[in-house]
């Protein structure tokens, strides 16, 4: 489409808007037109981001910034451009306003699957499908470019076994609900063995007797006693917290319960009710999840608790256990350094970066491999993504002995921030 035919697009609607009710037809026909525009100006933002990513090094940054959204959404703005740019049809097809942008996130989905060598033959056959994408819905595009995956995979099992084992994947998250989600994919061998075990579990542990709270529904039934059963298989409390008895499933032995940990990060600059330094109220506890639990259990969880203590002064770790300082014994930071630098960050330094801390690599600020000390003054919790740009994309990295942070991009742009502030976060 023309500015023009975006402009006549738009005067349809407010027409249709105006006259109030209307009728049905004409509604429907304003809402093609939202439609429409809405995908003209995808392509027009993917074609901006494609000349953004030519001049500038760090892209997902002024994405991110432009558009009020997170480096994440900035990230599958670029992966969006990248599809199109390697896609003219498709891009064409966005752009006349046919398809949506959630066809061609379909299709970057998709490759995403593949490996490299696979990626740019299977690029040709969305080219090929683009009658497909206008005339059916994201989700009917999604199941065709499926078989075409199929259809580039098929072997004789053992590539195709290959390709599951590299494509196993875990992920967790906390929902708005305030419960701990966990959803994983994993390779037939695997899942022959893991279900064979959670089933061995729940009729170990439930044969005669059921939880508290368990669901009369059949099928939610089976669900509760497999989250349970799971939840013992990996040593924590699936059941009362006065339930400490072993229990022992195939050649594995585990006890109901297993001993909670959090950090206690202490703000040793935060003053008192007194003015007189840090106080309980500027201590903050930090579980490995985020969550909200009523002060019962937490009191019950704090009476049995591994509890370790972290204080820090203006981004400085005054007092953490264990040793801080490895040298070059050692590449991997230890635990109890992920524990102070925990203490310090929420998640990635990168600025603007929301990932979480446990999903986050420690990288030597001065490289292992140019004579880097495993020091805590060395180390900086990084994404994965941002942790390949450090090694790959030369981003220059200066850490202050205060840990305020200045990152240098290729085409000069500097990123910086000051010592880190849980506690403002």
């Amino acid at each position: 489409m023309t500015p023009g035919t975006v402009a006549e697009r738009a005067q349809q609607i407010a027409d249709v808007r105006a006259g109030g009710a209307g009728d049905r037809e004409a509604i429907r026909s304003a809402m093609v037109c939202v439609r429409e525009i809405a995908a003209w100006a995808e392509a027009q933002h993917a074609a901006l981001v494609g000349l953004l990513s030519a001049v500038d090094s760090f892209p997902e940054a002024t994405i991110a910034e432009v558009s009020k959204r997170s480096l994440s959404d900035a990230s599958k703005s670029k992966e969006r451009a990248e599809t199109l740019d390697a896609a003219p049809s498709i891009a064409a097809a966005l752009e006349e306003g046919a398809i949506t942008a959630g066809h061609v996130d379909a299709v970057t989905r998709a490759s995403g699957r593949l490996e490299p060598d696979q990626r740019a033959h299977f690029v040709d056959r969305a080219e090929s499908l683009v009658a497909v994408a206008v005339a059916g819905s994201v989700d009917e595009f999604a199941q065709r470019l499926n078989r075409e995956i199929k259809q580039l995979q098929s072997d004789d099992g053992e590539e195709r076994l290959t390709r599951q084992r590299r494509n196993v994947r875990l992920n967790t998250w906390t929902d708005g609900d305030g419960m701990w989600n966990l959803r994983g994919r994993f390779d037939p061998l695997s899942g022959l063995r893991l279900s064979q075990q959670l089933d061995s579990a729940v009729q170990t542990l439930f044969a005669e007797q059921t939880p508290e709270l368990c669901p009369s529904n059949p099928i939610e039934k089976n669900r509760f006693l497999a989250a349970h059963a799971l939840a013992r298989l990996l040593g924590s409390a699936g059941s009362s917290a006065e339930d400490n008895s072993p229990v022992r499933i195939g050649r594995q032995s585990t006890r109901g319960r297993a001993r909670a940990e959090f950090v206690a990060v202490i703000d040793a600059d935060a003053p008192g009710p007194c003015g007189c330094g840090a106080a309980s109220s500027h201590t903050m506890v930090d579980w490995p999840i985020p969550v909200e639990l009523p002060p019962r259990v937490l009191a019950e969880l704090a009476s049995d608790a591994d509890v370790v203590g972290i204080v820090v002064r203006n981004g400085v770790v005054l007092h953490a256990p264990g040793e801080m300082n490895l040298g070059r014994s050692t590449r991997l930071a230890s635990r109890d350094q992920r524990r102070a630098l925990r203490g310090l960050y929420r998640g990635c330094a990168v600025p603007g970066c929301s990932v979480e801390f446990d999903r986050c690599k420690i990288h030597h600020v001065i490289w292992w491999r140019h004579g880097g000390l495993t020091d805590l003054a060395n180390l900086l919790p990084v994404c994965s993504k941002h942790h390949s740009k450090l090694h790959a994309d030369g981003w220059l990295v200066e850490l202050s002995p205060n840990r305020e942070l200045s990152i240098t991009l290729p085409d000069g742009q500097v990123m910086s921030t000051g010592p880190p502030r849980r506690n403002a976060a």
